[in-house]
């Protein structure tokens, strides 16, 4: 029987392992402290027109994106009204998680190893950074995490998923992920 203290994730290893070594290397630190980092990683899904039309629609998405997190998510409600949309301020729309520490590193593998290859036509994700060192992409289908039950679905909804680094540069974040084995396709 595997002891929840003993445990670490299988990314977190490689990263303690080898990855920080190849980082100091590459971009010849000085010191263990500069080498960047995981800080955090943000999923978002935003139930737009959905939620205008049932509010029930922003609940199915809290329970979907905390069963593919593995820890509660939180309803995002609008700030304001917006008549055009027919949005009023403090409906629902959507739903948010921070994952961070050991989630956050089994989220990552899951997503690099089991989400992402059951993306259709899958070329790789682009490399969109901020210019601080934060990776962001989406999904267009939550379906692709197997904690899904497709029979249970109601809507398929987008998913937006930000991973913060503490990189200095672009290039530095890009390398870390890499590492990682994220499959950019430039």
């Amino acid at each position: 029987m595997l002891d929840s203290a003993d445990y670490t994730p299988r990314l977190k290893a490689a990263y303690k392992d080898t990855i920080r070594g190849a980082m100091k290397e590459e971009f010849g630190y000085a010191n263990d402290m500069q080498i960047p980092r995981l800080d955090k990683i943000v999923l978002n899904i935003g139930c737009g027109r959905a939620a205008v039309k049932d509010s029930k629609k922003a609940k199915s998405a809290v329970e979907d994106l905390s069963t593919i997190a593995g820890q509660h998510a939180v309803m995002t409600i609008a700030k304001n009204s917006i008549a055009g949309f027919r949005v009023r301020e403090g409906m629902p729309m959507g739903a948010k998680v921070t994952l961070r520490g050991d989630r956050m590193f089994e989220f990552l593998d899951r997503l690099i190893t089991v989400a992402m290859p059951r993306i259709r036509d899958f070329r790789g994700v682009k490399p969109s950074f901020d210019g601080r060192g934060n990776f962001a992409t989406g999904l267009k289908e939550h379906i692709v995490f197997p904690e899904i039950d497709f029979d249970k679905v109601d809507e398929n909804w987008g998913m937006d998923i930000v991973i913060t680094t503490n990189a200095k540069t672009d290039a530095e974040a890009k390398s870390l992920l890499k590492h990682f084995n994220m499959p950019f396709n430039a």
